[in-house]
């Protein structure tokens, strides 16, 4: 199977001047078309050459090893189609190369946000089946008018929302495959043909200075692999935390990996409309790896290996890890350690502390409520899952509570991953109300005078909100966060299930009635700026942290 393709490039542009030379995002216009032919070459017998009249357009293919069709005047008027040109090339390349092509490939050089890997598929298809034509095409359903006989009349019968609306393909101009024998001076187009739908960011023709723009736009884009993990034993931290990242780095590519494990994480995931991949083994993570290319990989699945860091890096250039203690950290560009600060002998690529702390959106629009001296609602929350189940050892704290503090709520906040929902409900009567996966927690922090959570992700966001809390870990590594201490408005109890009820009960009663004490620990909380936290994590990742 052999094939032929043919880039038409002139070297006169009127909306554009000498635009198929000119830089875009870095290198020529014309070589986003060359190197997507040539690395169809790669797997199929391909000879590649550019129909021109412009010297400066011939160097730049030469440049690049292509061969070069020069067309006469006649081809390069302003109203000449494609069809003579290609028609021209094909003629003048069978006669130097002494041979026949199979397949015809036209492609545009003003279509530089095609991927290969998009070109690949459409040619596979192509010969995999009995097509006379392939055209590729981007579906834009809308409705629309026309003019006939001198009046505006409508497209459509009924109107409908867009996704109900029938398919309506447009050519986008980034290639048209056909079979040799289709190809005359008039036509490239066979009698079986088909589209092939590309992504729309593919479908950039540069005709005016907004493709120009939009196309710059789309190339500088990045393709981002976040791989994280939400199941039962880790919480589901690491999943909020990735979900908060890529809704800011809206602009680029995000597809999210996670486990077969994680099937929690993957609920949160299904919501979040991302797109997404599973994964059994590391085999089938090569495949993703090797599939997507990502410019950078963030990994938030804890303490990382050194053969992953490895195996990411054959198909990445950079690579970020989030909370991470393993030996696979030392081969990182960079790791983000927000809950630990001050270890000693931390390797310059390591960013330690608060500073780090990716804080959601919510917590930087809502703002802390004026202090009371009053301790009238207390918030219990301990995350999306709370494995160690502390919820329920404070749900049977409040009941004892209730009639020593009377005139206090107790708002529980609970996880939608949280296991134990049917134990835990709302007793108006014992002023204890229970919010199941709350969609804003800002809200009801609001509220609260003070917190009893785990060490986790949460303290932070008290923190920016100015809550006085109790801490408890929920396991040993949790308790090792250093941020939930005195220093930064917290009182620490330790490791959740070894403490006794009474050293809570204890605890919670006399923070209730020491409003200097609470004022005290609010101040110190609020001197705390999470406000950059954000825009350093995402200079980070994207590399642009020196």
């Amino acid at each position: 199977m052999k094939i032929l393709i043919v880039i038409p490039a002139r070297g006169g542009s009127k909306r554009i001047p000498r635009k198929n030379v000119r830089i875009m995002n870095g290198k020529p216009l014309i070589l986003y078309s060359i190197e997507n032919a040539k690395r169809l070459a790669r797997d199929y017998n391909v000879d590649i050459c550019v129909s021109t009249d412009d010297e400066e357009l011939a160097g730049i293919a030469e440049g690049s090893k292509v061969d070069i069709i020069w067309r006469d005047e006649r081809l390069s008027a302003d109203n000449i189609t494609l069809d003579p040109v290609v028609f021209d090339a094909l003629m003048k390349m069978e006669r130097e190369k002494g041979d026949t092509y199979d397949i015809v490939i036209t492609m545009q050089a003003t279509s530089p946000t095609l991927r290969a890997s998009t070109l690949m598929h459409a040619v596979k298809r192509f010969i995999d089946s009995d097509l006379d034509t392939m055209i590729s095409c981007v579906n834009r359903p809308h409705l629309s008018w026309t003019e006939r006989d001198g009046r505006i009349v409508k497209n459509y019968e009924k109107r409908l929302n867009s996704q109900e609306l029938p398919s309506n393909y447009l050519e986008s101009g980034a290639f048209v495959i056909t079979r040799r024998g289709c190809v005359t001076e008039n036509t490239r187009i066979g009698d079986n043909i088909t589209v092939f739908e590309t992504d729309p960011k593919e479908a950039v023709d540069i005709d005016s200075e907004e493709d120009w723009i939009a196309a710059e736009s789309i190339l500088k884009r990045k393709r981002i692999l976040m791989r994280c993990v939400g199941k039962p034993a880790l919480g589901m931290g690491h999943i909020y935390r990735c979900l908060s990242i890529a809704y800011k780095l809206i602009g680029n590519d995000i597809l999210f990996v996670t486990d077969k494990e994680s099937t929690i994480g993957r609920a949160k995931l299904d919501e979040s409309y991302f797109p997404y991949e599973i994964i059994g083994n590391d085999e089938e993570y090569e495949k993703v790896l090797k599939n997507y290319m990502p410019d950078i990989v963030v990994n938030d699945v804890l303490d990382t290996e050194e053969a992953l860091i490895k195996l990411e890096r054959k198909y990445t250039r950079r690579i970020v890890n989030f909370e991470d203690m393993g030996p696979g950290a030392w081969f990182a560009d960079a790791v983000v350690n927000a809950l630990y600060e001050n270890r000693p002998n931390k390797p310059s690529h390591v960013y330690e502390g608060s500073d780090y702390y990716f804080i959601r959106d919510e917590f930087l629009t809502e703002r802390p409520k004026d202090f009371s001296s009053e301790c009238r609602n207390i918030m219990i929350m301990f995350g999306g899952v709370d494995p160690a189940n502390l919820t329920g050892k404070l749900y049977d704290i409040c009941q004892v509570l209730h009639p020593k503090m009377p005139g206090v709520e107790f708002h529980f906040i609970t996880g939608f991953a949280y296991a134990h929902k049917e134990e835990i409900i709302s007793m108006p009567a014992m002023n204890i109300y229970v919010h199941h996966d709350a969609k804003r927690v800002s809200g009801y922090m609001k509220k609260a005078d003070m917190c009893i959570t785990s060490q986790g992700r949460t303290v932070f966001e008290l923190a920016s909100m100015g809550v006085p809390a109790i801490v408890l870990a929920q396991n040993e590594r949790e308790a090792e966060h250093v941020f939930a201490g005195m220093g930064n408005g917290f009182i620490n109890l330790g490791l959740g299930e070894k403490v006794d009820t009474l050293t809570i009960i204890k605890t919670i009663m006399w923070l209730a009635d020491m409003p200097h004490v609470r004022s005290e620990m609010r101040d110190l909380q609020l001197s705390r700026k999470f406000e950059k936290g954000q825009q350093r994590v995402i200079r980070i990742i994207l590399g642009e942290d020196k």
